[in-house]
């Protein structure tokens, strides 16, 4: 009978062995792509915000206006007095056909841009260009995180690296060299869960640390300041453990889905309707899903999206979120389940290559 300490060096092992291959997998590479696709989102935005002040500020130190005489243009007033109130336009732009002429005349106060849609010498259209504000920004962080980061980034991560953890080695031929050695099965189901679960901890936390600097890289350092001097860091690590327990979740499931099935594809797509049409459930069955409780832990509700079909909108089921503990606990409980379940899948594994 193999003592604490022998089982404890045994985990010890595979997980080194199990880290290494995890990480410099070429099969894996995707997963890297998968999580530094919102960053460069991100980063995107930001530069796109930082260009479009310096240019408001370099356009309004040209023609300066000031910010109440372009707001006093409305709907109605005529060309000759847009430009009597606010001068020329740093840009214009002008379209003829065959019944009307219009044009755009755009200006800016160094903080935000005034395009001014004119038909035919009238001011038919005002439309205000705002740069983005902290509490906007992180709104929609919030919702890209919720509906996109957990949902699917996070997801196939999980669904990638962990359903590779026996099925990839069993692809590969390579899994006996393993069950030749003197380790229980279990011990190196938990050993490849720990190896997988530490892999994309490191890779998915830090894609989430890297997207809350790139998004907060135009905004001003001041406000930034304040923010994280209030509630910013609680939120930051909030974001941070929502993803390790997405991991932690996410991965348990996937690894008995790797012992189980010879797809993955098939409990991936099961899954994957499940935790989709959680907003959709009765509250009751809410709670037999991962996602319900990662967005429980999380520190901004995001709002189901504008431009959802009304028919959906009414389909939607609100349940109160759980409390952080139960949250927490729950989660742990469905991970424990389904890491009993896998291991006792990997006690029953037999190898047979000539079927994969």
């Amino acid at each position: 009978m193999p003592t604490n300490q022998m089982v404890l060096s045994q985990i010890l092992s595979v997980v080194r062995l199990e880290m290494a291959k995890t990480f410099f997998s070429k099969r894996g590479l995707w997963v890297y792509l998968l999580a530094l696709a919102p960053v460069l989102i991100y980063a995107g935005h930001s530069l796109v915000e930082i260009r479009g002040a310096e240019e408001n500020r370099a356009w309004a130190a040209a023609q300066p206006v000031k910010a109440e005489f372009l707001q006093s243009i409305q709907p109605g007033l005529s060309l000759d007095q847009v430009v009597q109130r606010a001068g020329e336009p740093f840009r214009q732009s002008t379209s003829v056909r065959r019944n009307f002429t219009m044009r755009n005349y755009q200006y800016t106060d160094g903080e935000e841009q005034y395009t001014f849609v004119i038909v035919n010498d009238k001011v038919t259209n005002v439309v205000r260009r705002k740069r983005d504000s902290l509490a906007a920004d992180l709104l929609i962080f919030a919702t890209v995180f919720q509906f996109f980061y957990l949902r699917l980034a996070i997801f196939f991560g999980c669904v990638g690296v962990f359903t590779n953890l026996f099925r990839g080695e069993l692809l590969d031929k390579s899994l006996h060299y393993y069950l030749l050695t003197p380790i229980r099965r279990e011990v190196l189901a938990i050993g490849k869960y720990i190896a997988g679960l530490t892999a994309t901890i490191v890779i998915f936390t830090t894609s989430t640390a890297l997207q809350l600097v790139a998004m907060s890289w135009h905004i001003d350092r001041t406000e930034l300041a304040n923010y994280l001097n209030g509630p910013g860091w609680s939120h930051v690590l909030a974001y941070l453990g929502v993803t390790v327990a997405a991991c932690v979740g996410y991965g348990g499931v996937f690894l008995a889905a790797g012992l189980l099935f010879k797809n993955p594809i098939i409990p991936a797509a099961a899954v994957q309707v499940w935790e989709s049409a959680n907003m959709f459930l009765p509250a009751i069955l809410k709670k037999f899903s991962i996602i319900f409780y990662l967005q429980s832990l999380c520190p901004v509700v995001a709002p189901p999206d504008a431009d959802m079909n009304p028919i959906l909108k009414l389909l939607i089921n609100s349940a109160e979120p759980v409390r952080v503990p139960v949250a927490i606990l729950g989660l742990a409980a469905v991970t424990c389940v389904v890491l009993w379940f896998a291991a006792v899948q990997a006690r029953r594994l037999e190898i047979n290559y000539s079927s994969e």
